[in-house]
C-alpha cells in the first residue's frame, strides 16, 4: 500500500470503516453536487481489491456504477422539478454557482445526448450532469440510458485503472488524465463492435432457424 498515492492513501481508514458503502455514498453524493472525492475513492477501493481481500473489484464496480447512476438520476430529480430557480438557491451550498450553472447548460444544448456520456469525464460537468438535463427538460429515459452507458464507461476507465496500475498510480493516473478521451473512444469501440457482433450472430442463427 506505500506505492499509493497520499490522496488514495487518505481515503484508506474510509475505505477499511465503510468498505462498500463508501464507494457507492461517495460516488453518489459527488454525482449531484455534494463536493465528495468520489473518483478518487472508486480508484482507491479498486487499488485496495487488488492488494486484499478487504474489498472485491466486482462489488467496487457494480456499487460505482450503480452510485453513478443514483446520484445522477437524484441531480435530475432535481433540475426537472425544482427548476433552474431552486437549483440557484439551494446551489451555493453545494459550490453550484450561476456561472457555472450557464457553463454547464450552454455545453449541454450544443452537444445534446452524448454530452451524458462525456461528462462523466469532465470535473465539474460530471457534477452537474444530472441537474442541468433535469433543467434542461431532457426526456428521463434518453437521459437514463445516455447516463447509464457513461457510468459504465466511467467506472471501468477508472475502476480498471486503480485495479491494474494500483502500485503505480503516482505515474499512471496523470497519463490517465491526460489522454482520457482516448480511453473513452477505445473503449467505446470496443463495447460497439461487441455489440454488432452480437446482433449479427443473433442475425445469423435466425436465417438458420427459419
Amino acid at each position: 500500500m506505500h506505492h499509493l498515492p497520499q490522496i488514495i492513501k487518505d481515503i484508506l481508514p474510509i475505505l477499511n470503516h465503510y468498505g462498500y458503502l463508501a464507494v457507492f455514498g461517495a460516488v453518489m453524493l459527488e454525482d449531484f453536487g455534494v463536493p465528495m472525492p468520489g473518483e478518487t475513492t472508486l480508484i482507491a477501493a479498486s487499488a485496495v481489491s487488488a492488494f486484499s481481500n478487504h474489498l472485491s473489484i466486482p462489488w467496487v464496480l457494480l456499487l460505482g456504477f450503480a452510485g453513478a447512476v443514483v446520484g445522477d438520476n437524484i441531480g435530475f430529480a432535481i433540475g426537472h422539478f425544482g427548476g433552474r430557480r431552486l437549483v440557484l438557491k439551494f446551489g451555493h451550498y453545494v459550490f453550484i454557482r450561476e456561472k457555472q450553472l450557464d457553463w454547464a447548460e450552454s455545453f449541454f444544448h450544443r452537444h445534446g445526448g452524448k454530452v451524458v456520456v462525456i461528462a462523466r469525464f469532465v470535473e465539474g460537468l460530471r457534477q452537474l450532469n444530472g441537474v442541468v438535463a433535469g433543467v434542461s427538460g431532457m426526456h428521463w429515459k434518453r437521459f437514463l440510458a445516455f447516463n447509464a452507458i457513461g457510468a459504465a464507461l466511467w467506472v471501468g476507465v477508472w475502476g480498471g485503472a486503480g485495479y491494474f496500475f494500483g502500485n503505480k498510480l503516482d505515474t499512471i493516473l496523470p497519463i490517465f488524465k491526460r489522454f482520457e478521451i482516448y480511453f473513452i473512444i477505445a473503449i467505446a469501440v470496443v463495447v460497439l463492435i461487441l455489440i454488432a457482433r452480437h446482433f449479427l450472430t443473433r442475425r445469423q442463427e435466425a436465417k438458420h432457424q427459419s
